[in-house]
């Protein structure tokens, strides 16, 4: 793929996962899903794109630096934006996108078009007919020209906010809860800065039991420095993920597969916290949404069952509890 080489005008912003930081979808950028399209195409970015520089862009570009022996800092400066070549090129903007073309542009759009809920398939840097359809559908809904040609007043719409998504859209997937307990802090909780509470808090004792909410992948599991501290993200079907933060001790791994019920590590109060809790997300394509709709009354062990056919996993209140063999 060829993507973009300079990335002038990237907005990285730097604490977005804090805890005391997050904010929701607004704080995601179409540069920074360009770049981490790019790290992608690479092998430096495991996860989906979401236009937040989060600890696995952060991770991929540390990696890059490395790989490339340049200062290892986490930021895309001029000597990384210069090394990442022609996999930076051109900007956002700089030209009218149409079918056929490739580039970090192309993947900045692709980025606009998902977050205001027309997907094109897939954030690749390459102009193909699911993005054409999903800009045509874009275009009719804004009353533009319906051209499937991305120029300045399609860019112009996108970027306009719409509030973006604060909820997912009903489908086949129910959470447990990961830990017993009512629920502190609610999702969009407002934060120092006008900002927004990603998750919610579950305020439980120092050393309480911490489970996966449901089957999945853990792909993450280690120390944030954004202020999550020790954090655990497991990768659930469907585009689905969910967050453990502040944990005093994590026994979990990246790579293993988990189910409802795994235990995944111990509350603490590491990172960004003001005493132990934790700090529960759920998010779409790595975008944070309330994760109150699809969590379940209870946890793994007040259940107390695991559902072993897999005709049953498309119970949405079952999905949570599958087995990892009868889901995938």
């Amino acid at each position: 793929m060829r993507y973009v080489r300079h990335l002038a005008g990237v907005v990285i912003l730097a604490a977005t996962l804090s805890l005391g930081l997050a904010q929701p979808a607004a704080a995601s950028s179409a540069n920074v899903a360009a770049l981490q399209v790019a790290l992608k195409a690479l092998g430096l970015y495991p996860v989906a794109v979401d236009g937040v520089k989060g600890p696995f862009t952060e991770k991929g570009v540390r990696s890059f630096q490395q790989r490339h022996r340049l200062l290892v800092d986490g930021v895309p400066g001029p000597q990384t934006r210069h090394a990442l070549g022609r996999r930076g090129r051109p900007r956002l903007g700089s030209r009218v996108m149409h079918r056929g073309q490739r580039g970090w542009d192309v993947a900045g759009l692709q980025f606009l078009l998902q977050r205001r809920g027309y997907p094109p398939g897939g954030i690749d840097g390459g102009f193909g007919d699911g993005t054409h359809n999903a800009l045509l559908s874009f275009q009719r809904a804004a009353g533009l020209t319906v051209d499937g040609l991305a120029g300045s007043a399609t860019l112009s719409a996108l970027r306009r906010r719409s509030g973006g998504p604060t909820h997912a859209p009903a489908g086949p997937v129910r959470f447990y809860r990961p830990v017993p307990g009512g629920i502190g802090d609610r999702f969009g909780a407002p934060r120092e800065g006008g900002r927004r509470h990603s998750g919610v808090d579950f305020p439980v004792a120092y050393g309480t039991l911490v489970e996966a909410a449901g089957v999945g992948t853990t792909v993450f599991a280690g120390w944030n420095s954004g202020g999550y501290g020790n954090l655990v993200v497991v990768q659930h079907r469907l585009g689905y993920t969910t967050w453990y933060a502040h944990l005093s001790r994590i026994t979990t791994w990246a790579g293993e597969q988990v189910e409802g019920g795994t235990r995944i590590g111990y509350v603490g109060s590491t990172g960004h916290s003001t005493g132990p809790h934790l700090h529960f997300e759920v998010r779409l394509n790595n975008v944070p949404i309330d994760p109150l709709p699809y969590l379940l009354a209870g946890t793994a062990a007040r259940a107390g069952t695991t559902v072993t056919t897999r005709a049953s996993c498309a119970d949405p209140a079952a999905y949570a509890t599958a087995r990892i063999d009868d889901c995938q």
